[in-house]
């Protein structure tokens, strides 16, 4: 381990599929560290591991070898149920194609998170509130997801990411399904977290939105090109 321990370390992480003999590698030997407070973008092309690496990243994936220390603990000899707390209690994750409960308001979307800790329900009312204002988005309320542009969708979706105060975001390709102009105010409103002290790594294709971090990580085949 580094001296100055990061706030993730990954040791020669690998993931493979076999096929009888055969092994097919998704991932080979990640090594990386992320320090508190960085945005980092992961690019390279179509299945050179992205998607692979960000789940791991979030502990939605364990079938994988090698180390990672997510705050100095050992996920790698984690259980499902220790993985999954420190998950909840520190990731917030962005999808692609928003992941919103359909049949749950927007407000409903966005205390589920909440509900998973141990918040009093007029504490949780009153965080809500807040990210209601914050993302103004309070007049959408009472909306279902199929009511809300795509957009807006979305920005529900970074809402309900961040409603927790994880310590790190964790978003793939968050403006894939955007036109310019929301995906825009979706990369500005992750600089103002990342200002605020969020960690964030995103898998994008765009160079444009890889621009808002300080740091790009390059995948190809599975193996880190540069970084």
């Amino acid at each position: 381990m580094s001296a100055r321990p990061g706030m993730i370390s990954l040791r020669n992480v690998e993931k493979f599929f076999e096929q009888g003999p055969t092994k097919t590698y998704v991932l080979r030997r990640i090594s990386m560290d992320v320090q508190p407070g960085e945005f980092i973008s992961i690019m390279g092309p179509s299945g050179a591991g992205k998607s692979t690496l960000l789940a791991i990243l979030g502990m939605f994936d364990s079938a994988w070898t090698g180390e990672y220390y997510f705050d100095e603990q050992p996920v790698h000899k984690l259980d499902k149920k220790r993985r999954n707390e420190l998950h909840k209690q520190h990731i917030g994750f962005v999808f692609q194609s928003y992941h919103l409960l359909d049949h749950l308001t927007v407000y409903e979307n966005l205390e589920i998170p909440l509900s998973y800790k141990d918040i009093k329900k007029s504490e949780r009312q009153a965080i809500v509130a807040d990210v209601l204002d914050r993302f103004r988005i309070v007049g959408k309320k009472d909306l279902f997801p199929s009511q809300l542009s795509g957009g807006q969708q979305q920005l529900v979706a970074v809402a309900r990411a961040v409603i927790t105060n994880p310590k790190l975001i964790l978003a793939d390709e968050p403006t894939g399904n955007l036109h310019s102009t929301q995906g825009r105010e979706i990369m500005e409103l992750f600089k103002r977290l990342n200002d605020e002290g969020t960690t964030i790594i995103q898998v994008t294709h765009s160079e444009q939105n890889a621009a808002y971090g300080r740091r790009v990580i390059k995948l190809a085949d599975g193996w880190i090109e540069a970084d």
